[in-house]
């Protein structure tokens, strides 16, 4: 049986990895690797070596068989120009199954070719809602879920989103709560980055203790920024630099460039709002578990990342008006912060006098994501 996985973005990476991994083992214990095959097409959504190639070498994911090498564009010239090379391969390979993961425009790109060839669509992540379609990602979502025939849920609340919208477990649909597959991987992966990362001492982040030997980290803050809404709005790039800036005067704030929000600072002349921010270029993953693991806050506007402080029982700052992971929310572990300077500023240094949030509850499942997807997919495909 053939299995085709369409990627295409660095997040998507880590999520394949996890999935891939199991498909590898489940191959090797059953003897199948001629029945059960994993076809990858990586649509070169990212193609900077640091948001890609790095990915690969990192999580040990098979490189693709086919790249598409789409690049960068509009919305709409991405997906087009994705779709024609996705049905010539999935008319090729004939597939059983297209997995596609999250909210990118691969996926929606995957699926689309997919369902238009009547291959059933296994969407990893879905049921996410956020309920603002001035989201790309969120248009990407609710087309998804409604083009694919698995719909894996990360969450109890994702299984209700896709429930409200008629998307149910039944003769049509298999809808199941599997837990998170970059759950699995921070698992899997975050005692290897404490081993093999040195980005602490590569960014001088280590300070020694008064009475003894040992370093200490916390002493700094981890921000990402990628999102269109604030990296192409002049305005609210500007309002949380300078947010960042001003937080930077008292706690080192360290900000991995994504190559949009690079291109954004230089196109409106903002370098001067980010003067005091530590900026790097986009980290490797297991690098940036380990700043995440051992930052005082981090700031964010992505889904995975605040994920990824839940786990580590970090505080986060979310620079959005509303969030797709409500649970990080309602766990006390999240805190949307918006765009506006003066309240990302307040609510850090608010946060310092707050009481550590109540102890963390296994909502996005027991780590086990990527063996209940593919035990799903073998049940009713092979």
């Amino acid at each position: 049986m053939k299995i085709v996985t369409v990627v295409g973005a660095r997040p998507q990476f880590i999520k394949a990895a996890a999935v891939s991994r199991v498909i590898q083992a489940f191959n090797q214990k059953h003897r199948l690797k001629k029945e059960f095959q994993e076809i990858l097409v990586h649509t070169g959504q990212h193609y900077d070596y640091l948001m890609d190639r790095v990915f690969f070498e990192e999580l040990r994911l098979p490189n693709p068989d086919y790249y598409l090498g789409i690049g960068s564009g509009s919305h709409a010239r991405q997906t087009g120009m994705m779709l024609e090379p996705i049905e010539t391969v999935l008319q090729k390979e004939k597939p059983k199954v297209v997995i596609v993961y999250g909210d990118t425009n691969s996926t929606l790109a995957g699926a689309l070719a997919a369902a238009k060839l009547n291959i059933p669509v296994a969407h990893v992540e879905a049921g996410l809602r956020s309920y603002n379609r001035t989201m790309p990602e969120e248009l990407n979502r609710i087309l998804t879920d409604h083009l694919s025939t698995f719909l894996f849920c990360p969450t109890n609340q994702a299984v209700k989103n896709l429930s409200k919208e008629g998307i149910k477990d039944g003769k049509t649909n298999v809808v199941k709560k599997v837990g998170d597959v970059m759950y699995d991987s921070i698992l899997f992966y975050s005692d290897l980055a404490e081993k093999k990362s040195t980005i602490l001492q590569d960014l001088d982040l280590l300070l020694p203790k008064t009475l003894n030997s040992k370093l200490i980290t916390h002493n700094y803050y981890l921000a990402t920024l990628h999102r269109a809404e604030n990296t192409d709005n002049p305005n609210t790039l500007k309002s949380i630099l300078s947010a960042l800036n001003e937080i930077a005067k008292d706690v080192p704030v360290i900000l991995p460039l994504h190559p949009r929000t690079k291109k954004m600072i230089k196109a409106n002349r903002l370098f001067s709002e980010a003067q005091g921010i530590k900026l790097t270029d986009p980290v490797p993953y297991l690098d940036m578990l380990k700043l995440e693991k051992n930052a005082k806050a981090i700031l964010t506007d992505s889904g995975g990342v605040q994920k990824e402080a839940y786990w580590f029982g970090v505080p986060c700052f979310t620079l959005r008006d509303e969030t797709e992971w409500v649970e990080t929310i309602h766990s006390g572990w999240n805190i949307l912060v918006g765009t506006v300077k003066k309240r990302i500023v307040e609510e850090v240094k608010e946060r310092e006098g707050r009481k550590k949030p109540p102890k963390k509850r296994e909502i996005f499942g027991d780590g086990k994501a990527s063996e209940k997807i593919v035990q799903t997919i073998v049940g009713h495909c092979l």
